[in-house]
This record gives C-alpha cells, sequence and structure tokens, in this order.
C-alpha cells in the first residue's frame, strides 16, 4: 500500500466518502464548509492518486451530475490513515501464509484453525473490555478496532426502532449498533470469506451477548453494522 501523505482536508474527504458511500463536490463543500472549487482539486488530485472514482448521471438536457466514491485502492488506503506504518506487508505476508495453508492443510482443517484463531482473540478482547455494563463494553471494544485501523463507532438503538437508521442516539440502552466503514483484512476477507462469520461469533464471544449483522460490505454495502444485544434470559 502507497503510505501517501494527504492534507486534512482530502482525509476528511475520504472519510466522508468511506461513511457515505457516494457524494457530490457540492455535499462536500457543504459538510466540510470549504469552496466547492477548492473540493474539486482535491477530488482531482485524489482521483490521480487512484483513491475516488466518479459517475456521471444525465438528468433531462443539464450538464451531468458526479458523484465520487472511493476505489478499491482507496478503501484499502483507509487502514494506514487510522494505524501509522504499513500494513501492506503484513497483509501480503498474512494471506499468502493462509493461502499455503489452504493448499497443504485442505480447506476443512483450515477452517478449524481459523475458528481456534477466533477464539483466541475472542479471549482477548473480552481480557481487555472489563466487567461493567454491556454498553461499557461495546465502547471499549470499538476502541479497541480503532487501534487495529478499523474505522468504527458505536451508538445505543432504541429497541423498538429502524436499525437501518443512521440517526445517533446517546441515551443509555441496552441495544447498540457497531458500524465499521472499512475493513482493515480486506485481501484476506475476499480470499476467506468465511472469515466474516468468524468475526460475528468473535464479537459474541467477547462481549458475552447476542450479535446480528445489519450491514455488509461483502455484499456491495460501504459499511459493516452489527446490532448488539442482551442475550435473552428464559
Amino acid at each position: 500500500m502507497s503510505t501517501i501523505q494527504h492534507p486534512s482536508s482530502k482525509r476528511d474527504i475520504l472519510q466522508l466518502l468511506l461513511k457515505q458511500g457516494r457524494a457530490t463536490a457540492q455535499s462536500l463543500a457543504d459538510a466540510l464548509q470549504i469552496s466547492p472549487q477548492a473540493i474539486r482539486r482535491h477530488l482531482k488530485d485524489l482521483e490521480e492518486d487512484e483513491l475516488i472514482i466518479h459517475h456521471a448521471t444525465t438528468g433531462g438536457t443539464g450538464r451531468p451530475q458526479y458523484t465520487y466514491q472511493l476505489s478499491p485502492k482507496g478503501r484499502n488506503h483507509i487502514p494506514w490513515m487510522f494505524h501509522q506504518g504499513s500494513t501492506d506487508s503484513y497483509g501480503d505476508f498474512a494471506l499468502s501464509l493462509m493461502d499455503t495453508l489452504a493448499d497443504t492443510i485442505g480447506t476443512d482443517q483450515m477452517g478449524s484453525i481459523l475458528q481456534k484463531q477466533w477464539e483466541k482473540k475472542a479471549v482477548e478482547y473480552r481480557n481487555h473490555l472489563g466487567n461493567g455494563t454491556l454498553q461499557e463494553r461495546v465502547a471499549n471494544l470499538v476502541a479497541l478496532r480503532q487501534l487495529e485501523g478499523y474505522m468504527a463507532e458505536w451508538y445505543a438503538v432504541d429497541p423498538n426502532s429502524d436499525h437501518n437508521s443512521s440517526s445517533v442516539h446517546r441515551s443509555t440502552g441496552s441495544q447498540f449498533i457497531i458500524t465499521e466503514y472499512n475493513c482493515a483484512i480486506h485481501d484476506i476477507v475476499e480470499s476467506f470469506p468465511s472469515v466474516c462469520s468468524h468475526e460475528l461469533e468473535m464479537f459474541a464471544m467477547a462481549l458475552g451477548c447476542t450479535v446480528k449483522r445489519t450491514h455488509w460490505l461483502v455484499h456491495g454495502e460501504h459499511r459493516c453494522g452489527y446490532l448488539i444485544q442482551e442475550r435473552e434470559r428464559f
């Protein structure tokens, strides 16, 4: 991964596109409170770095409307933005190692190894989360994920609300949403998609609660989302 240095405004653009999926130059200018001319210069530079791509849509006889989104290279660039140092060489090594293991021991045995690895990771997380309330444990988990290169956030939700809503509720509740706008192990997930199911189990084990997926990058959405709730008691 190229460690391209960007001014804060360009980093802000990349973060907004990561969270929103797509945006126009005007909407980015409004959100960042800088001029459309400056935004277009930044977008041109980011396109030259191959970190974003644009799409043109036409409506009637007017000029085409351009929307911008992250390119695959741009999405892979995000972990470096939040975790200093190159993650590329480590990712390549991990993926190569997993490919070698799969070829050597077979997919079934590989699945067992991945299961044990995620269980080990769940114990590691659980030891760091503490014994506080579910809200405190969720907040601690998100902080750990951020340290690992994920652009992650959480919020409490009303149990009767629409979990697809992007509105943030700061009141204490028994259900929470964790959102991750990037995947720090994107290349591995592409080759071994079962990793995602193990990750879901890992969250449940670490938090000691029920975890359901609400959004999934693998399915073309621009974020991964997890609904966290206390296990039902009978």
